[in-house]
This record gives C-alpha cells, structure tokens and sequence, in this order.
C-alpha cells in the first residue's frame, strides 16, 4: 500500500470503468491501474479553491452504481461513470490536506469519494465529519452512512408505520434492508424479509430478529409465498428488487399501504425492464406509492445518528458486513452484489490506516 506525506509524488492504484456495461456486470468491464500523483490540492485550478486530498480507508460496494455503468438514456437521478477514470462511491476517508475551511487535516470523513487509494474531493461532493469513533469506521459505509440513512428515511418519513403494522421487505439482507427489518421490530411491528440463500434467511430469522424470511428462489409462486406470510395482507413493503417481486406485493398489499421504492435492482442488468400488471391494485386498494433517493433526506443526518447511536451501542440493533480486503477486490466485490454472493453490507478495505 503506497504512502506518503504531504507533497510527496506516489503510485496511486485506482478502479477504473474500462468499457459501459450491458446485461450483468464483469470484472473485465473494470481494471486496476497505477498513476503517478502528487499528494498535494493544486492551487492552480480554481475549482479546487475549497478542495481536500483524502487517503480512502474503506468503499462501499451499492447496487445504484451499476446504472452508472451504462450509457444512460432518458430520465435518471445519474450521470454515467466517465470511461478510464476511477468509479466513484461512497466511502470513508481520511483528510491528508484540506482548503475547506470546514475540514482540517487528520478529519475522518464519510460521503462520495474516488475508488483508488488518494483522492481530490471538492465541496460539491456530498461529505459528512465523523465525529464518532466508537464504532467502527467501516460502519460509515453503512448503518451509519449512505444505506443507514436510506433505510431510516425510506422506514420513518415515507412509510409512516405504527405498532402493530404488517412489514415485507424484499432483499432484506443487503445494506439497507436489514436496518429497515430492525427498526420495524423496534417498533412493535410483524417483519418478514425476502432472500436469495438459506444463510440469509437463517440470518433475517436468527440474527435480525425477522418474525418470518423465505428464499425466493425457491418459491414458485411469489403470491403463494406472501399468502403463507402475510394471510391478512401487508400495510408497508420497502421495495429494492422490482419486477415479479412488486406484481405479487401489489396484489397482497391491505387498503391504504404504503411502499417505499428504494431500488429495482432485478431490472438493472435488463436492456427491456419487466412490465408490471397489477397496477390496477394501487387504485382499488389506494396504496401510497413514493419513489425516494437519500440526497432528499441529507438533512435528517444529525437526527438519524441521535436515533442509531445509541441503539447500537446499546446492542439493539446489528449489522453485518461482508469484507473485501485491498483495492484489487472491488471489481469481484462490486459484481458479487448481482449474483447475491455477499451476506451483509459489501465493504472493500482500501487501508487499515
């Protein structure tokens, strides 16, 4: 792992996007390559006058980079990735040198970041000061960062849930799902969570506390299963997979329930997304349907950490990781989130420092 001071010239090893993607991601459509930089913010370019140098500590592997991925046409909340230059993710950082006024060096950082080892960041990026270190770092990727938010937004402001109310949640070991399972439990609420593997169905049921979990693969019939689960229907489904997933939810949903689109990730490697053909359950079932993205919800930040902190420190709440040690494991890492090969929130550890 290169490193060095401030003003140094180092080998800065970056994951770069080689070719735009169509169907399932490869780690071929990636490389890792080694730059020459110099450690230090130009003063030459005036769009750096508020920039940091990070040194990146750990990258967060999420489904929406996936779109980034492809040559994106018509409407999106995205920009494609530029070819030949490092994706772009969130991660956790830490400031070598820093024009911000806001940011000093030696500040640990969450927020959008380059996937190589140093990076330039400038105050459009969205970044957040770690102030608290007595969890782990690489929780900032998570339960406390980008996904943590998502789930505490998606769950509280859009789904507006009350005790006792019936909660599905589709993909719900990943990143954001197996928070929004948790936070429903705290509520008093009867949570079953969707899965692709009998480990992380055992993982919703024995480790998140899930009153019921089922793999999906193995259901031939999507409504059947949610019958079995869900007899007198669902008030609250926290949507990330789309397609024959969400038919069969909008079939089994109760009068006046509330989904949380989150994610479609079923459809993201598709060149002709899936139609949907019960859309006509929305109205004769009045169900309140909000798509969100978690930029909307930045400013929720400091309430979000008064509510999460403390239930982790105080053990009510778990989260699981799934770790990909050094930079040369993200392209894998980064697929692995379409075959369902990870079991928890996907982290790649670029140092330890």
């Amino acid at each position: 792992m290169a490193s060095g001071g401030v003003g140094e010239e180092v080998r800065n090893k970056q994951v770069i996007l080689r070719e735009y993607v169509s169907g399932f991601p490869k780690e071929s459509d990636m490389s890792v390559r080694s730059v020459t930089m110099k450690l230090k913010v130009p003063t030459e370019d005036s769009n750096m006058s508020k920039a940091m140098l990070v040194k990146n500590l750990y990258l967060s592997c999420d489904p929406y980079m996936r779109i980034r991925m492809t040559k994106i046409q018509g409407p999106n909340l995205f920009t494609p990735f530029p070819l030949s230059s490092p994706l772009r993710g969130f991660g956790v950082a830490r400031v070598l040198e820093s024009k911000n006024p806001d940011y000093k060096e030696g500040d640990l950082i969450w927020g959008t970041t380059g996937w190589e080892e140093y990076s330039l960041v400038t105050e459009k990026e969205a970044l957040f000061k770690i102030q608290h270190t007595d969890v782990p770092l690489s929780y900032y990727t998570g339960i406390l960062g980008m996904p943590g938010l998502t789930a505490f937004a998606g769950f509280y402001e859009i789904c507006s849930p009350k005790k006792g109310e019936y909660v599905f949640i589709s993909a719900a070991a990943g990143a954001v799902g197996q928070l929004v399972g948790q936070f429903a439990k705290l509520m008093g609420c009867y949570v079953v969570g969707s899965a692709g593997s009998k480990e992380k169905v055992d993982l919703l049921k024995n480790k998140f506390g899930f009153d019921g979990a089922f793999n999906y693969k193995e259901e031939n019939d999507l409504d059947a299963a949610l019958k079995r689960f869900f007899p007198e229907g669902i008030d609250i489904y926290f949507e990330h997979v789309g397609g024959k997933m969400l038919d069969a939810v909008l079939v089994n949903m109760r009068d006046h329930g509330r989904i949380a689109v989150c994610g479609m990730i079923s459809q993201y490697n598709l060149d002709k997304p899936e139609g949907i053909h019960n859309l006509m359950c929305i109205v004769y079932k009045r169900i309140h349907i909000k798509g969100f993205a978690v930029f909307d919800y930045f400013d929720l930040y400091p309430k979000f950490l008064d509510v999460v902190l403390p239930y982790i420190r105080e053990g009510k709440i778990v989260y699981v990781e799934d770790i990909a040690e050094g930079l040369e494991s993200g392209p894998a890492a980064l697929v692995g989130l379409f075959s369902g090969r990870n079991v928890g929130k996907q982290v790649v550890v670029v140092s330890h420092e």
